[in-house]
């Protein structure tokens, strides 16, 4: 019997769609996750440098994530305790500017839930970006509001930004969410994936 991580490694969905990017890539689908997980980091899309080595989070964003959480790489890359599971499973991308597309909505309908069942009742949640903020909250005002509203779903989830290098700014305007939120959510990593 075909395993649910088999099948997705073996989605090709979106060939069309990514043939027809700038980038005109094929498919590669980077699955990272195991029943046995404590935590799920749910994000959403592979960015070049995932789609090419097929590590999640391969990046600098990896590392502000990883600094964030208060783990080291052999931690976060331990699919035994750690499920990394975007809203789209393979880069989308780049459109003429030069800029990531956002995750194929399909991607996120075919596959999303099915992990989700598989997962089960997972101890802590963290929900990486508007993208995942979505799915898993429901329409949400802005990624801003969501963040600054992270008491309402403590300790099993916490809503963060994406992590990447364009945040920088938000994360300079926002200084709570260093001072706050950080502290709590490595607590809560600490205790979910001990």
């Amino acid at each position: 019997m075909i395993s649910l991580q088999d099948e997705i490694s073996a989605c090709r969905i979106c060939a069309d769609r990514f043939a027809a990017t700038v980038t005109g890539h094929e498919p590669r689908p980077v699955v990272w996750f195991e029943r046995s997980a404590r935590m799920l980091i749910a994000g959403q899309a592979p960015g070049i440098r995932v789609h090419k080595t097929g590590k999640p989070f391969l990046d600098r964003s990896g590392d502000r994530l990883r600094e964030w959480l208060g783990i080291e790489p052999e931690v976060f890359y331990d699919r035994s305790r750690i499920g990394i599971v975007p809203m789209a499973f393979c880069f989308p991308g780049y459109d003429r500017d030069g800029s990531d597309l956002p995750p194929p909505p399909v991607c996120g309908a075919t596959w999303h839930e099915k992990v989700i069942t598989e997962l089960g009742e997972v101890p802590l949640t963290v929900l990486v970006g508007g993208y995942a903020h979505r799915w898993h909250l429901g329409p949400q005002k802005s990624v801003t509001a969501t963040v600054q509203g992270w008491r309402d779903h403590a300790p099993r989830v916490f809503p963060l930004p994406h992590p990447s290098w364009r945040n920088t700014a938000w994360l300079k305007k926002n200084p709570w969410f260093a001072r706050d939120l950080l502290p709590e959510l490595r607590a809560a990593v600490k205790d979910a994936l001990s």
